[in-house]
């Protein structure tokens, strides 16, 4: 069997959510069908450590894909193109897209439907897109996955796609994360709290991730008397960021609240071990890895009672209302000022945090591959 893999965001030194989901699926997947062969389909230049598993080719596809004219032209055109003389049984798409010019079958991983319901929250050129083209590549693609049962639902009702037609896969955790040491703990507070206790949010910020009613909201706290913990964002600066820096700017707390910036792993794994708590009050997620990261570092999770997050958090978290800001203030507030609380998310998150891992996330993509390929089963 030989497999085409769009790895366009395995880019290195900029992982975000899909590109640690490409890592770590492309990783296992040589494994779990040792007969197949692989083309890893990139759009740029990438490094050969990618590819280093003599069963797998890294080919640089171009153009780049990075805005709506260079997705259709890397999709549609480029890429069948390579997977045409390299002759693939089965291609697999990790990110959401899939081309609608080439015969040979393809599995689609789709993560959310979020320009569905949060339209305004998209750059317009890519809302129109997504607009134009989801509907076709959920019909084009011969099978799809999606990462929590949230999603494969809300595919089904919103665009009649078959349940027959959609698998389920999942995320995983790196290793990195664990609950750290007191004394890892009290460095981290040094190292991104100047020594005081803090709430992290970790994700790319942008209007769906909530950040402004957030800082809003860590106002409420502070003003009502919570005590002086500070508010850590990690995460870079994405798109339509005006109303978070308006937020910032107009807070009176604004010296306790600290964007860090993306951080690189080593550096998140110490931010989000040393917290108070994670705290993720997007609108909408498709399955919210922030979450189960929390869990494997001992940490308590404030996040939304809404889309995947409370699939995925089960009993580990305070569920807040992420379009009340008094909710997630009272959500704050009971965290910082009941440490019994706190323990019991923790103890919850560890009993929960092995239900999901990549290895059964991989196994899942593998499976449906070969079903779709109809070659060599997973472990042959």
């Amino acid at each position: 069997m030989r497999v085409a893999v769009n790895t366009r965001f395995l880019r290195p030194g900029e992982l975000e959510g899909i590109g640690y989901f490409t890592r770590e699926i492309c990783r296992r997947l040589p494994e779990l069908l040792p007969a197949a062969e692989w083309l890893y389909c990139f759009d740029r230049p990438f490094d050969p450590v990618l590819t280093a598993d003599p069963r797998v080719t890294g080919r640089a596809i171009f153009p780049p894909a990075r805005d709506p004219i260079l997705w259709k032209l890397w999709f549609d055109y480029a890429l069948p193109r390579a997977v045409r003389a390299w002759e693939a049984d089965v291609v697999l798409h990790l990110d959401g897209y899939c081309s609608l010019r080439t015969s040979v079958p393809q599995v689609m991983v789709t993560h959310d439907i979020a320009h569905v319901h949060y339209p305004n929250e998209i750059p317009r050129r890519a809302r129109a897109y997504y607009r134009r083209t989801v509907p076709r590549f959920l019909d084009r693609a011969a099978r799809i996955l999606t990462v929590s049962e949230y999603v494969r639902g809300d595919i089904q009702r919103v665009y009649g796609v078959p349940g027959e037609k959609i698998a389920l896969t999942c995320n995983g955790v790196r290793p990195e994360f664990r609950p750290l040491s007191a004394e890892e703990r009290t460095r981290a507070r040094d190292d991104f709290a100047d020594g005081s206790a803090y709430f992290f949010y970790l994700g790319a910020i942008h209007p769906r991730k909530n950040v402004a009613r957030l800082i809003r909201a860590y106002n409420g706290f502070r003003a009502g008397g919570g005590p002086p913990v500070r508010l850590v964002l990690g995460g870079r600066m994405a798109w339509q960021t005006g109303a978070i820096e308006r937020a910032y700017a107009d807070s009176p707390f604004r010296s306790d609240i600290v964007f860090l910036g993306y951080l690189p792993e080593d550096a998140l794994v110490r931010a989000l071990g040393g917290a108070l708590a994670l705290v993720y009050p997007s609108l909408s997620e498709g399955f919210g890895v922030p979450l189960l990261e929390a869990m494997h570092a001992g940490v308590p999770i404030v996040t939304s009672n809404t889309s995947s997050l409370p699939e995925v958090a089960g009993s580990a978290a305070v569920f807040v209302d992420p379009r009340r800001e008094s909710s997630i203030t009272e959500g704050l507030t009971r965290i910082a000022e009941d440490p019994a609380l706190a323990a019991s998310l923790v103890a919850a998150g560890h009993a929960r945090k092995d239900v999901y891992s990549w290895d059964r996330a991989a196994a899942a993509v593998a499976e449906q591959l070969a079903a779709v390929a109809g070659g060599v089963g997973p472990g042959a």
